[in-house]
């Protein structure tokens, strides 16, 4: 009796060895609103008789069942806020498997405000299925999500012009929107595309071939997604690279490098180079749970221990010693804007890329793209969901390679410093010559030494608050007493700086945050001079009076907060600038229109409601001297 049992076994164990060899094909469906992405997803794994007998039960007892007709988004919209709508909101992923492939699919949602969920989802799929509504045609989300999937390297692409069934099966109204989305596809540089006519609701080319439209002679959407090339090999033949997620020090005897390799292979004894720091050393051991490797190849997670006790640690790149990735720290870069507060360039931002944070400013927005004309428009700022080429200063060099190169070492998102909110999504595309070109000139005489020579220590002494809280006339009799004292200082005003130095400036929320960053360069090579420096800005954001803080060494810049309420500040406003504002003479002025974030932990708070300003000025020199 054990034969039989044996026999099934083996043959269990066989098919599960094939299920294993299978391809795995990760995909995304996107497109505009409505275009019936979950419709198709639960089609799909309705027609690959992938569901389980209560997923069934549960879509014939909704409403409609009884007529025919099956809402086979229920099987992916898993919010209840989606089911209420009727939209997708968030990612939804599902696995399911065929006899030729086994698959990932993420269905992304359509709506405007949730394209950041589309980004994510296409970050690690290899095929688009870019649905198109048949009755609406080409829209500007299908443009947009056309622009992104192109953006994060997607090169299989198809477009499922969905519907057809609504539209009579005409062949005449798929081919005007196969010609219009070939035109734009064309524009924005994707090199090809499969389209199918399909009907999600009605399984029309989702798994069987349609009679309705006996005029498509192609594959059906399943005998596609089975038989598409995916290249595996692609990164296993690129130069080794493997990011450090983690050192492991297991015992006081073992030390191990950890993370997943994205391209490449490695074994014992290559040589490898460490960056940035360029060190080279070679592989000791490829080190498993289940015990060491030959070989390691793209796509595995690992733990490597090197010959010789070198610093290597997360964020590092551990490479093929001849072939090393470049390392820089300003970009040209491509990326999606995620945020409902606009980019301000200038601003200090934390850029991601594989293990690596660091800090990072968008110096430069190059162009926006006009999803309308495809053109390439001017902007100052970015809105949420614009897609731009803008450049990248980081706060220090990092190994890094074109997205088209590698996509772990080519991608990136930007994260607020205060919130950790990810901001954006991008693809790094080259290192600017600048990068290369320009360095650092020693010099012999040091900020110390100038400091020494004037016998005091450098300071920035940085006043802010709303227009008419006393900022400049506090600074003023500050500077007055230091210098009656026989202190070297300068007093940086924000009126008079707008007369020549910042003269190109305005007043919006972009020109607002160049005008600080330039202030704050002054300010700090001021202090490297070894001056102390005065500085009577409003400086509304908190996040540029901290990149100031940034700039000079800990301890040497001191935040005054002039706390004056606005109605007291309005009835010092001699100028009249209040009025101009609140009648709408003045644009973006600070209190009215435009916001002021109040410090959150300045070294000094001054009242000018309870105090002169002599008598505040005599209190930051107390705080000063202390």
């Amino acid at each position: 009796m054990a034969e039989p049992y044996r026999v099934i076994a083996s043959n269990l164990e066989d098919c599960l060895a094939q299920r294993q060899e299978r391809s795995l094909l990760r995909f995304l469906t996107c497109g505009s609103v409505d275009d019936g992405k979950s419709t198709l997803i639960g089609r799909l794994l309705y027609d690959a008789k992938l569901l389980l007998e209560d997923q069934l039960a549960s879509l014939e007892a909704e409403p409609g069942a009884k007529q025919g007709r099956i809402d086979f988004a229920l099987l992916v919209d898993g919010l209840a806020a989606e089911r209420e709508q009727g939209i997708t909101i968030d990612v939804a992923y599902r696995f399911f498997a065929t006899e030729k492939r086994k698959f990932i699919v993420a269905d992304t949602p359509g709506h405007e405000q949730y394209t950041r969920n589309m980004v994510t989802g296409a970050s690690t799929a290899d095929l688009a299925v870019i649905l198109i509504d048949a009755r609406k045609g080409v829209l500007t989300q299908t443009r947009r999500h056309s622009h992104i999937v192109h953006l994060l390297g997607i090169r299989h692409i198809v477009l499922a012009v969905n519907k057809m069934d609504l539209v009579g099966y005409e062949q005449g109204a798929f081919d005007a929107i196969v010609k219009d989305y070939a035109d734009f596809a064309r524009r924005i540089g994707i090199a090809g595309f499969t389209a199918i006519p399909i009907s999600g609701r009605n399984g029309d080319n989702i798994a069987v071939r349609s009679n309705a439209m006996p005029w498509y002679s192609g594959r059906t959407l399943i005998e596609h997604l089975e038989t598409v090339e995916v290249d595996v090999e692609a990164d296993a033949a690129k130069p080794f690279r493997m990011p450090v997620q983690w050192v492991n020090r297991a015992n006081q005897d073992f030390r191990g490098l950890a993370g997943m390799i994205p391209t490449g292979i490695v074994r014992p004894g290559d040589r490898v180079r460490i960056l940035p720091s360029g060190r080279t050393t070679s592989i000791a051991r490829i080190v498993t749970l289940d015990g060491d490797l030959a070989l390691a190849r793209a796509g595995q997670s690992v733990t490597i221990t090197l010959a010789d006790d070198i610093d290597c640690a997360r964020g590092d790149v551990i490479a093929a010693a001849d072939t090393p990735p470049q390392v820089s720290d300003q970009f040209e870069a491509s990326l999606v804007w995620m945020d409902e507060a606009p980019l301000l360039p200038g601003r200090r931002y934390l850029l991601q890329t594989a293990t690596t944070l660091v800090g990072a400013t968008v110096t430069q927005i190059k162009h926006r793209i006009d999803l309308e004309t495809l053109g390439n428009a001017r902007a100052r700022t970015l809105a949420c969901n614009h897609i731009a080429v803008v450049t990248l200063r980081l706060e220090r060099a990092i190994p890094f390679a074109p997205y088209a190169e590698c996509r772990t070492l080519g991608s990136f998102i930007l994260i607020d410093r205060a919130s950790h909110r990810t901001l954006a999504g991008g693809t790094l595309l080259f290192s600017l010559r600048r990068a290369d070109n320009v360095h650092w000139q020693p010099l012999e005489v040091h900020r110390e030494q100038r400091a020494a020579m004037k016998a005091q220590a450098p300071r920035v002494l940085w006043f802010t608050g709303v227009s008419g809280a006393g900022k400049s006339t506090i600074a003023n009799l500050v500077e007055k007493k230091l210098h009656a004292l026989g202190y070297h200082t300068f007093l940086l005003d924000g009126d008079n700086i707008r007369h020549r130095l910042n003269g190109d400036l305005g007043f919006t929320d972009a020109d607002r945050v160049e005008n600080i960053r330039r202030v704050g360069e002054v300010a700090a090579l001021m202090a490297d001079a070894g001056l102390i420096v005065l500085a009577a800005f409003i400086s509304p954001f908190r996040a540029e009076r901290e990149m100031v803080r940034a700039m000079v060494p800990e301890g040497e810049f001191v935040e005054i907060f002039v706390d004056t309420p606005l109605a007291e500040a309005e009835t010092r406003d001699v100028k009249g600038l209040y009025q101009k504002a609140r009648r709408g003479e003045l644009a973006n002025f600070t209190g009215i229109d435009s916001p002021y974030e109040a410090p959150l932990a300045p070294e000094l708070r001054v009242d000018t409601t309870r105090c002169s300003a002599d008598e505040a000025a005599d209190r930051i020199l107390a705080k000063l001297f202390a």
